[in-house]
């Protein structure tokens, strides 16, 4: 199989997912975009996991702009470059929010580690009296 032939596979299954979904094309990125890094975040709990996820994002992006840019390449039809930075932006917003914000919302392990010391046995009487 070739290239123009896997990039045509691709343009085929991406218009049957927008026909069937009824969603736009932009629509289809932010999903397709959300659902991979929280696919990821989820399979990837370990550190740096919020980066990995980002960066399987990102990959994904580009290769669907590639494989475009292939398909629009062989009918000699190539759209401006705008529309497919569009595209990567559209995808990448919500990860990119998400990872700012993900890693804020993560408890540092000492942190953790503590509270659960703190909380336990004598320590845990000592502040509920303290209280």
């Amino acid at each position: 199989m070739t290239l123009i032939e896997i990039a045509s596979l691709f343009e085929e299954q991406k218009l049957s997912v927008i026909e069937a979904s009824g969603l736009g094309k932009d629509a289809l990125h932010v999903y397709f975009g959300m659902a991979l890094f929280l696919a990821v975040r989820l399979v990837w709990r370990w550190r740096g996991g919020w980066f990995v996820a980002w960066l399987a994002v990102l990959a994904m992006a580009c290769g669907g702009e590639w494989l475009d840019l292939t398909v629009e390449h062989g009918r000699s039809t190539i759209q401006p470059d705008a529309a497919h930075w569009h595209d990567i932006w559209n995808t990448m917003f919500w990860p990119t929010v998400l990872l700012l914000v993900g890693r804020w919302l993560q408890p540092r392990a000492k942190e953790a580690a503590v509270t659960v010391d703190e909380m336990s046995g004598e320590n845990a009487e000592r502040r509920f009296e303290q209280a």
